[in-house]
């Protein structure tokens, strides 16, 4: 994209005064520049949709909490936009380890330094992970 048709649709942003993207874009000798932008309606828009999902996807994890069926660590790691392997990595298990962790029968059976490993990697305490509670969690 050339820099002149760089997206500069305002509105897209919640504070104006401070918040603008820049991106690439090529000069008019074809060289790639930095170009400030206010803002892509289009990138805006799914972003929006990307949140909107990963809103519905936290409140499926609730639910499987409420019914016993996940652990309170499948919210933390929801909520922090991980998955399984990536947390994994966090806490030094494997995958499939932290899978066996998220199901409510095996995570009531953790040792306190596991909780602790969790507890550390979501900046929460094991209290925090302990007492959690699917109808008072923050859900945005």
């Amino acid at each position: 994209m050339k820099t002149n048709e760089v997206p500069q649709d305002k509105g897209n942003y919640k504070n104006r005064d401070q918040s603008r993207k820049v991106v690439y874009a090529t000069d008019e000798k074809g060289e790639y520049t930095t170009v400030n932008s206010d803002g892509w309606e289009v990138e805006h828009l799914a972003t929006i949709q990307a949140w909107d999902q990963a809103k519905l996807e936290l409140e499926e994890v609730l639910d499987g909490i409420r019914k016993g069926a996940l652990s309170p660590l499948a919210y933390f790691m929801k909520k922090n936009l991980m998955d399984t392997g990536i947390l994994a990595r966090h806490v030094g298990k494997w995958g499939w380890q932290v899978k066996r962790h998220l199901k409510a029968r095996v995570f009531a059976g953790l040792p306190e330094s596991m909780l602790q490993r969790y507890a550390t990697t979501f900046n929460i305490t094991v209290a925090d992970i302990r007492n959690f509670n699917p109808d008072t969690a923050e859900q945005h």
